[in-house]
């Protein structure tokens, strides 16, 4: 897989790691992880955590530069609401390369998406690939 095309990451949240992610994190929302609540808020189910969406995205960018390389700049944008049993699908593609005198660097736009195909969040993202990290 080239570099300019983020490795397709594909996940499918449950129950027991959003659990695991709020306890990790400190979240204690129930919406989280308490469905009852969650529907009485008007959802279908407990929700994947916005901070988890991110680090879904980020894996995709890491499996994509690799380890020989450092990652400068990432930001990303909840758009829809995932649930447990979801499937998210990460995309994405360089948006813009330059050469430095450390190695290349690269900017990426992301997207994940559940099996539906609706868009669940953006992000953006810039690495630097050491030399000859993409060879």
């Amino acid at each position: 897989m080239s570099v300019l095309e983020v490795a397709e990451l594909v996940v499918e949240p449950t129950r027991v790691q959003l659990f695991q992610f709020s306890a990790a994190t400190g979240n204690a929302h129930r919406i989280h992880y308490d469905e009852t609540y969650a529907r009485e808020e008007g959802y279908p189910d407990v929700l994947v955590q916005s901070h988890l969406h991110a680090c879904f995205l980020l894996r995709a960018v890491r499996a994509t530069v690799g380890e020989r390389s450092q990652l400068e700049r990432f930001g990303w944008r909840n758009r829809g609401i995932a649930v447990p049993g979801d499937r998210l699908i990460c995309r994405g593609r360089a948006t813009n390369q330059e050469t430095t005198p450390d190695g290349l660097r690269i900017t990426y736009e992301l997207e994940e998406r559940n099996q539906r195909g609706e868009l669940c969040a953006t992000a953006w993202a810039t690495a630097v690939l050491y030399e000859g990290a993409a060879e």
